[in-house]
């Protein structure tokens, strides 16, 4: 499920975003007085005409949350994160700015003033209300307040304050990555060895769960790391492992006053009362932020659990009555809009698991539809000069080549040598790489290296070795090792000698690493045409005895398939497709991570399920690649064929079909089939789940986003709130 986002992330977020203009006022107020000004006021409790269930929490909770007071240095860090954005990227004036971002602050405040009433009642149905009110009046801040609200044994029976250590978590995390970005400059060796080649990485690499926190005996093991006493990296917890390479107390100290000049500069912290040496405790703005931080999870959580009630709509008791029906209303709405095919193709295109296609129109006798990768493996820059030249000299009267234009395109593609083309992940901005053994890999066994099992070098080891902590790659296994050797520079960075692939090596990589990653679920094997170089003459070269058409299926290298130890139907090998489980998955992803390897196309890299292919003859891709897809699809999902091209040689493989003829005549694509809601609704990566966690984000985003505007409509209102316009005109006036 999706959360509900509101804009206190965004304040916290400003420690980031703040660091980028370290030394830099963005601001010309100083004057620490004006910014502990009120500009606002918020009591939700004074709200007038609610309804019977809003003016009963209301009263049984008034004397829980009282006034808010929004101050103008609230404002400020507000302006800090998008503020300036706003102005320079749209155009906004500095009064528009400020008071849009103060409408913000008050929606917020508003928001958590009744998130707090709903969780104080939430918990007072384990307990009681005067129960829960006395300790949560009982607290000595507010920022214990919003702790003791978050602490959820029901919810969290294992771990009931787990919402508390993220909060805090995802704080000390925000301020440790802000001093890193400050302390990359004083860390030379580091700066000066990033590459900027860059190429595109795959969903999830790299990216922290949101629910995660390290731990140790169940607390949380994670502080701020700034030089100082109390916050040197010894006392530091798990941040120690992320710590930037060479960091010393000196070239953090420096960090750390470069990261808080900025605040000091824009008026945030005050370094005549703030104890700039406890970064936790003695800066009041990190403690305020700290609290927004807090404030969001609690905004968070009530969407939760009000989602939750929500929810419970969908499943009907089991019977799935509702989620049948949407599916059914999309299937006869799919089969009025995609009756032509120019329409489907803009389905295809747009197809991922919250975009469904579930209907393809009749195809019989014309081809398919179908999505397919491509593994480009183009010309170097000598052959595709020589092959410019062949167009110049052998352009017939149609626009076209004639066939010595082909046979010499043959002698070239012939010559084509590839190599791996992740060199940017070693020597990029970042480096993504590891050394397999010291992760404590095993070359063959743990990951694939090759046939002669020499290559030491994988990419992404904190998706691969900590689980726990990031994100599964999406369709991605991980395995395959950089195909070349890989030497360590003294000074940093990598030398990369990669190995030189012709067309007939990629497919032994291909079907080797497809082969070593389903095991005994599977295999792939393929079949080259015999005597491809020498077949074709000007007596097959067209298709028709006017020789007006070429026979492009002259121009295909080889064709494959992969197959399952498991026999599957259609319905079978779509509906686990995305299944992380299922070998079709498996093979998917490992065909996904040979792109990435090794494809030059790298537009493909971005697609949810590669390029979409449309029947007929006017695909827009070169004719060779068509034929080439439109075979492939046609043998069904699983298949691929290698053809040559103007661009190189092309490795195509399918990854999706749409169309079998039903008995109406039509085609209708992928799930045709009544969808068994009760056996694979909750099956990652089947139909059915993906469906139903789409319409549930789609159906509770929309309830979420109602109630958030009923909430504002009820409670942000001239009794609720008051606004002091005239303390913030100085912050915009000339």
């Amino acid at each position: 499920m999706k959360k509900k986002r509101i804009i206190g992330t965004l304040l916290a977020s400003s420690i980031a975003f703040t660091a980028a203009f370290t030394g830099c006022s963005l601001v010309t107020s100083d004057n620490a007085k004006d910014y502990k000004q009120v500009i606002a006021e918020v009591n939700i409790a004074k709200a007038q005409n609610l309804s019977e269930q809003e003016d009963k929490l209301v009263k049984e909770y008034k004397d829980t949350v009282g006034t808010s007071s929004i101050l103008k240095s609230e404002l400020m860090a507000y302006y800090l994160n998008v503020g300036y954005s706003y102005q320079s990227n749209y155009g906004w004036s500095a009064e528009q700015t400020f008071n849009t971002l103060l409408d913000g602050l008050i929606d917020n405040a508003v928001l958590t003033q009744y998130a707090v009433m709903y969780l104080l009642a939430y918990k007072a149905e384990s307990s009681s209300a005067e129960a829960v009110k006395a300790q949560y009046n009982s607290k000595s801040d507010y920022t214990e307040k919003l702790e003791y609200l978050l602490n959820d044994p029901v919810g969290n029976p294992d771990d009931p304050d787990k919402d508390v250590k993220i909060a805090k978590y995802k704080f000390y995390s925000a301020l440790n990555s802000a001093i890193d970005s400050a302390e990359e400059s004083y860390l030379e060796d580091e700066k000066s060895n990033a590459g900027s080649d860059t190429r595109t990485t795959p969903t999830g690499a790299d990216t922290e769960k949101d629910d995660y926190y390290p731990a140790k005996d169940g607390e949380l093991d994670y502080n701020v790391y700034t030089g100082y006493e109390g916050f040197q990296l010894a006392d530091s917890g798990a941040y120690k492992d992320d710590a930037k390479d060479g960091t010393t107390k000196a070239t953090r100290i420096k960090a750390y006053q470069n990261f808080t000049a900025t605040f000091i500069s824009n008026g945030l912290i005050n370094p005549e009362t703030d104890n700039l040496r406890d970064v936790v405790n003695g800066i009041e703005y990190f403690r305020e932020e700290y609290s927004t931080q807090l404030e969001s999870r609690v905004l968070d959580k009530y969407y939760d659990l009000y989602e939750e009630e929500k929810e419970e709509l969908l499943t009907d008791g089991g019977t799935y009555d509702y989620l049948d029906k949407a599916y059914k209303d999309l299937l006869r709405d799919a089969g009025e809009t995609y009756s032509k095919a120019s329409s489907f193709s803009t389905a295809m295109d747009n197809m991922s698991d919250t975009s469904f296609v579930l209907y393809s129109p009749d195809t019989e006798g014309e081809g398919t539809f179908g999505l397919v990768y491509n593994i480009l493996l183009p010309f170097d820059a000598v052959q595709s000069a020589k092959l410019t030249e062949y167009q110049a000299d052998y352009a017939d009267d149609d626009g076209g080549y004639t066939f010595t234009y082909y046979k010499k395109r043959n002698e070239l593609l012939k010559q084509i040598k590839t190599c791996d083309q992740r060199s940017a992940w070693f020597n990029g901005a970042t480096d993504y790489s590891f050394k397999a053994s010291d992760a404590g890999f095993v070359a063959t066994t743990d990951y694939y290296a090759g046939a002669d099992g020499n290559r030491e070098w994988l990419f992404f080891e904190n998706n691969l070795t900590k689980p726990d902590r990031y994100e599964q790659i999406e369709k991605y296994i991980g395995k395959y090792a950089y195909n070349g050797d890989v030497y360590e520079k003294e000074e940093g960075g990598y030398w990369l000698v990669p190995n030189k692939l012709t067309i007939d090596d990629m497919l032994e990589e291909f079907t080797g690493y497809v082969n070593y990653v389903l095991g005994d679920e599977g295999s792939a094997s393929y079949e080259k045409t015999p005597n491809y170089y020498e077949k074709l003459t000007k007596d097959n070269f067209y298709s028709d005895e006017d020789k007006k058409e070429i026979n492009y299926e002259n121009f295909i290298y080889a064709n494959g398939e992969i197959t399952f130890t498991e026999s599957l139907d259609e319905k079978q090998y779509k509906g686990g497709l995305l299944n992380k489980d299922s070998a079709q998955y498996k093979a998917l992803a490992a065909v996904n991570e040979l792109q990435y390897a090794y494809t030059t196309d790298t537009g493909v890299l971005s697609n949810y399920l590669g390029y979409s292919v449309k029947l007929g003859d006017s695909t827009g891709y070169i004719k060779e690649f068509e034929t080439a897809a439109h075979m492939a699809i046609e043998s069904g999902m699983g298949s691929f064929n290698v053809c040559a091209g103007d661009y190189g040689w092309h490795l195509i493989y399918v990854t999706y079909t749409f169309g079998a003829p039903d008995a109406d005549g039509n085609s209708v694509g992928g799930e045709e089939y009544a969808p068994d809601w009760k056996a694979n609704v909750k099956v990652e990566g089947t139909f059915e789940n993906l469906f139903f966690e789409w319409i549930k984000s789609t159906a509770i985003n929309d309830i979420s986003t109602k109630r958030e505007t009923q909430l504002k409509n009820q409670f942000n209102t001239a009794d609720t709130v008051t606004k002091y316009d005239s303390r913030i005109k100085n912050l915009y006036s000339e």
